[in-house]
């Protein structure tokens, strides 16, 4: 079967975000970790000025987690994966944890984006870091680069955690059904 300059371009732009966004960086454990922890205020700063009341939100549930991701699509399959932190507002422990997921359905493209999950009970954020499993359906599309472009992603709640999304960049357009593994680092803990 023969790629198309266009096919071979996708793939290697889907490749490329792939490989940057799924690594963080720094060679050592404190460098991988503080590099977590820029992401994570980093995306808490753009969504509060897209979403000022989430603030608050955040202060008083009694755990939140940020997570980067990168995703991609090609035509019937849909693969991501990525990192992030779950902070314990009580304690104010961070747990480091990755992030996997696939999917069915269809789509078309790549992109990096950013989710943060404030959890609505200790219960449900023990659960989340201990077992990890999201499981959902997901439309949207997304066509940014930068600060330039535009994406549609936004707002659910699904058992006990609300999940907010921000696309950082990439271009993409997908109805997918996915499963989602979050797990502990053993790296980074």
């Amino acid at each position: 079967m023969k790629l198309s300059l266009l096919k071979l371009a996708l793939l290697l732009a889907l490749a490329s975000i792939t490989a940057s966004c799924v690594t963080n960086q720094g060679a050592s454990k404190a460098d991988k970790q503080q590099s977590i922890l820029e992401m994570k205020n980093d995306t808490l700063s753009r969504l509060f000025k897209v979403k000022p009341h989430v603030r608050g939100q955040l202060n008083e549930a009694p755990g939140y987690a940020v997570f980067s991701n990168a995703n991609v699509n090609l035509v019937l399959a849909s693969f991501g994966g990525g990192y992030g932190v779950v902070k314990n507002m009580k304690t104010g422990q961070h747990t480091y944890m990755n992030m996997g997921e696939v999917g069915l359905g269809l789509g078309l493209g790549a992109k990096d984006f950013r989710i943060v999950m404030v959890f609505d009970s200790t219960e449900v954020m023990n659960k989340f870091i201990n077992q990890g499993w999201v499981f959902g359906g997901q439309a949207d599309a997304a066509a940014k680069a930068s600060d330039k472009g535009a994406a549609v992603g936004g707002e659910a709640v699904v058992n006990g955690i609300t999940i907010y999304q921000l696309t950082e960049s990439g271009l993409a357009l997908q109805a997918t059904v996915k499963g989602t593994k979050f797990w502990k680092s053993t790296e980074l803990n």
